[in-house]
């Protein structure tokens, strides 16, 4: 069967999160729309014209209805009614259903209606024909898009069983008019489907999830993020009802339904904003959507949408982790029953397996003290008493680090329940510490669970500025928080080339700290990274040379690559700054972690070559070496040209000032230019290109922004430094 009538799918499958793709041609109908259909109309109920006028006081808020969920629930009320009136009396043995985000009851201004005509099959080809047809082409008549489908109980349950996203649209099917039981049996027939081939279909819904983060990537880290497709959208968080529905695992539920009604509060500003049925926040949207959402700017509504996206993308990996630990269970038990059952062993046998997998399911294994492993995660012991261990936190943190295991979430929070480590940290506190930073690419997963209850805030109150702060820098790949943790990591290979791994792991963590006050990073970092050491247990020497490090951790790479190396003045000016030969290699190798954690246009053999010569020249002189002026003549090779060139072309070929120069010395025309000059203004070129430096543009916060947790006392600066920038409104 097939025709106008929409007897077959229109798409391949029903979009289970509402199908508000940009690639809807029609979209649906948003305020101005929905004006137009309704004068075209002429107010006539039975064409729509009654539901347009609704809808567009709706939209418009002139019924009073607030913004969010109440709006998106009373616009999916008025869409039932609507298209209850549509299909009338059709009798017995046929029903309209909805799916997807309008079953759920969450339709955007822009939302596509997915529906399913069910029927029983009994109204025959002409019958169930004109139904649809007094159904579809008033939805179409308004310019509303429409996924729609017909089928029986029957066909639906097959085609939910060949297609998955069949099946996510399907678990939320609602009832909107005609016969009632035929929907409860639809739902009924599905649940059960679903809970029985679980199992099977979760591990397909979990690479689904994989593809998409691969192809559309990580929400909270993009400047022009998809709230839908992105890890941690809605889509993910869709899949994470899927997952609930099955009885197999249950997500986190803190905080995760208010993330999802956030996301969806921001895409409904953005179809009213931008007219159009998107999901991407394009740049040159955002600070009218901020506007509109009643947020300072666009930096506050990223920050907002990736503390959204942080929530779901954390209550996934626990969900999925918690699918597998009970998939493997289950196929552990299978096993094993089929040997004791088929096995034809003895009963005294029988006896022995049967005690040896108890053993083996109930395995702890000490990681730490308090500290255990269990089931492939870091849990607590059944000893531990966190209330009166205030190091419990960092032990088990550390502990899961170094032995590649995740956090079990009921360890995380029973953590929350420490007790308040004093001030300053106890030496175990702060070598656990420094342990969590070195264990590699296994701190991120450990800390994002500590971060996400909260554990984090609690041991480091100045996070709390930097957490989910979007960097406008296209070179940065990260946010502020999550670039510091990775630059730790970078840092925690580099450990050996100093002599305290433990002040590089430390500045690494802190080194753009400052980013989360107004002023110049670099220079209220220093202040605050004092502060923090101090908080941290370290002496007043080693905290001066954190701070120092925070203060210039972009010193190499911007001298190298924009001074002239040959110019004594320039190495003597670095080794004026970090008066040591220690600090210099702390310097040093913090100055390619934060470049490698940054990405990847931001280091290369080049720079990198350019930096260890720096390194050298103010190392020979902290070690009393007189400095050489060189002067024998610079003629750059081809491949110091290819390179320069290729590093100006990094960002799209942008002409900065020392671009220009460097294309004119290379030409010729700076016919008195010294062979120095040659080669500053070919650094100087690949480094702007490149961009490294990581800092960014300030906007004023409002007061009610400040933490509670500021307290000009506790950033008083230190001896010799320059006074920290106030407090926003003091």
């Amino acid at each position: 069967m097939s025709g106008h009538t929409g007897l077959q799918d229109t798409t391949d499958g029903i979009d289970p999160d509402g199908g508000d793709d940009e690639a809807d041609a029609a979209g649906g109908a948003g305020p101005d729309d929905a004006a137009g259909a309704a004068d075209a109309i002429g107010g006539d109920p039975d064409g729509g014209g009654g539901y347009a006028a609704a809808r567009l006081r709706l939209l418009r808020g002139d019924d009073g209805t607030a913004a969010g969920a109440p709006r998106r629930a009373e616009l999916a009320r008025l869409t039932d009614r609507w298209l209850a009136g549509l299909l009338g009396d059709a009798g017995p043995g046929v029903a309209l259903v909805a799916v997807g985000g309008y079953g759920r009851g969450e339709l955007s201004p822009r939302s596509d209606l997915d529906l399913l005509l069910l029927h029983d099959g009994k109204a025959g080809t002409g019958g169930i024909s004109r139904i649809a047809d007094r159904v579809w082409y008033p939805v179409w008549d308004l310019g509303i898009a429409l996924d729609h489908s017909v089928r029986t109980a029957a066909e639906a349950r097959a085609t939910a069983k060949e297609d998955l996203k069949v099946q996510l649209g399907l678990l939320d099917a609602r009832h909107i008019a005609g016969d009632e039981t035929l929907t409860d049996g639809l739902r009924t027939g599905l649940l059960a489907q679903w809970r029985a081939e679980a199992p099977r279909r979760l591990p397909e819904l979990r690479e689904l999830a994989e593809e998409r983060a691969r192809t559309h990537g990580e929400l909270r880290f993009l400047l022009e993020p998809d709230l839908k497709e992105a890890r941690g959208g809605l889509r993910d968080a869709t899949a994470l009802r899927a997952v609930a529905a099955s009885w197999l695992a249950d997500a986190p539920r803190d905080g995760l339904a208010r993330a999802r009604e956030s996301l969806l509060d921001v895409r409904d500003v953005l179809h009213l904003s931008t007219g159009r049925a998107t999901d991407r926040l394009a740049l040159q949207d955002q600070d009218q959507i901020a506007a509109a959402a009643g947020l300072a700017d666009a930096d506050a509504l990223l920050r907002h949408v990736y503390e959204s996206a942080r929530t779901i993308a954390y209550a996934a990996d626990v969900t999925w982790r918690e699918v597998g630990r009970v998939l493997k269970a289950r196929g552990g038990r299978t096993s094993r029953l089929r040997g004791l059952l088929g096995g034809g062993a003895s009963g005294a046998r029988r006896t022995r397996l049967t005690a040896a997998n108890q053993a083996v399911d109930g395995e702890r294994t000490p990681l730490a003290e308090g500290v255990v492993e269990h089931e492939g995660e870091a849990a607590l012991a059944r000893t531990a008493r966190p209330e009166r261990d205030p190091v419990l936190p960092l032990r088990a943190a550390a502990a899961a680090a170094q032995a590649q295991l995740p956090l079990a979430l009921p360890a995380v929070r029973r953590l929350t329940a420490a007790a308040e480590l004093p001030v300053p940290w106890p030496a175990e506190a702060r070598e656990e510490f420094v342990t969590l930073l070195g264990a590699g690419e296994a701190t991120v997963p450990v800390w994002e669970a500590l971060d996400a209850e909260g554990l984090i805030g609690r041991l480091l109150p100045d996070w709390e500025r930097v957490r989910c702060r979007p960097q406008r820098n296209p070179v940065h790949r990260f946010t502020v928080d999550r670039h510091l943790v990775e630059t730790a990591v970078r840092a925690s290979a580099l450990t050996r080339r100093v002599q305290r791994p433990d002040l590089l792991l430390v500045a690494a963590l802190l080194h753009d700290i400052g980013k989360g006050w107004p002023g110049d990073h670099s220079v209220v970092g220093e202040t605050i990274a004092y502060d923090m050491a101090r908080r941290m247990g370290f002496d007043a020497a080693d905290a001066d040379v954190l701070a120092t490090l925070v203060r210039h951790h972009l010193l190499l790479v911007e001298t190298a690559t924009r001074r002239d190396l040959d110019d004594p003045a320039t190495i003597r000016s670095v080794a004026d700054v970090v008066r040591g030969v220690g600090t210099l290699e702390l310097l040093h190798a913090l100055t390619e972690a934060d470049a490698l954690a940054t990405g990847p246009a931001a280091w290369s053999a080049w720079r990198g070559t350019l930096v260890a010569d720096l390194v050298k020249r103010v190392g020979g002189v902290l070690a009393g070496e007189a400095v050489e002026e060189h002067t024998e003549p610079f003629v750059p090779s081809a491949e110091a040209e290819r390179l320069a060139v290729e590093a100006w072309r990094a960002l799209g070929g942008r002409r900065s000032r020392s671009a220009r120069r460097a294309r004119r010395v290379r030409r010729g025309s700076t016919r008195r230019a010294s062979t120095a000059a040659v080669a500053t203004a070919i650094r100087a070129a690949a480094a702007d290109a490149t961009a490294a430096d990581t800092r960014v543009t300030w906007s004023r916060p409002s007061p009610r922004s400040v933490p509670s947790c500021w307290s000009p006392s506790r950033h008083v600066p230190r001896p010799g430094t320059p006074k920290t920038p106030q407090a926003p409104g003091s």
